[in-house]
């Protein structure tokens, strides 16, 4: 989470409007999600995952191993997808029979959970790239140009916020433990992890109270005020971000695809 933060704020992307940023990656988006075409899917993810290894300058292994969970989750969701269960024989090219019913494969579910895992890496691929060229800050002043409700910029602000607390809170607990030889054995990390989940959210807890009384002592009233960098917008960004989106919708319209 940290290293995220810290390339939101150190890439070659950092000079670049937030408001190009946000369309690129939420009109790609809506066009991977809406298009029913592989081909659509695939070039995103190609194109994306290409675009935050060499333009905008992620390592790339620190780049798969932000995919790793993610795509872990969509690999055990598009399995579930998959297998249909019947009490009838169905279109299946491979099914068991347990007790009456029918658990097999069809090719309709085949392809459909495929295109849902296409359809999910790609969107995933798109977040990444919005979120580790755009900083939490200029992505929430963006979100206030759209005039979204205060409250909940609010919230998105604090609980940003106290996701560091909790972590600096959990790496505090866990360097003290370390020193205390609390994970020498197996017995011994069991009961280190139990206390430390036992006492991280009351130790966070008292952190986020002095982070509030803070606030106040500054002159908090609701609504947090930040400095917002100025930026210009450049022409041939937004050129090249139409061609793009263009592109996409062409490939989805002929490339054996269509739009939900």
């Amino acid at each position: 989470m940290i290293d995220i933060d810290q390339y939101a704020y150190n890439n070659n992307f950092s000079s670049f409007h937030p408001l190009e940023k946000s369309f690129f990656a939420l009109l790609t988006i809506l066009i991977t999600l809406t298009a029913n075409s592989f081909m659509t899917s695939i070039i995103v993810i190609s194109v994306i995952s290409l675009l935050i290894i060499t333009a905008v300058g992620i390592p790339f292994k620190f780049y798969l191993k932000l995919l790793f969970i993610p795509v872990s989750f969509l690999i055990i969701a598009s399995i579930t997808a998959v297998f249909s269960i019947s009490r009838e024989l169905n279109n299946y090219f491979f099914y068991f029979e347990l007790g009456g019913w029918f658990l097999g494969l069809e090719s309709k579910s085949l392809n459909t959970a495929a295109l849902l895992f296409l359809k999910s890496f790609a969107s995933i691929c798109c977040m990444y790239f919005l979120t580790l060229t755009t900083p939490v800050l200029e992505i929430i002043s963006v979100l206030r140009k759209f005039k979204l409700p205060e409250i909940v910029i609010e919230l998105m602000m604090l609980i940003y916020r106290f996701i560091f607390v909790l972590l600096d809170t959990a790496d505090l607990i866990r360097t003290s433990q370390l020193s205390r030889l609390g994970y020498s054995s197996i017995k011994k990390s069991f009961f280190s992890i139990a206390k430390l989940i036992s006492n991280l959210f009351i130790r966070a807890y008292y952190r986020a109270q002095g982070l509030l009384t803070a606030l106040v002592a500054r002159g908090y009233d609701g609504k947090i005020r930040v400095l917002e960098k100025k930026y210009s917008f450049s022409y041939k960004n937004i050129m090249m971000i139409i061609l793009f989106e263009t592109f996409l919708i062409i490939v989805s319209i002929f490339g054996g695809g269509n739009f939900v």
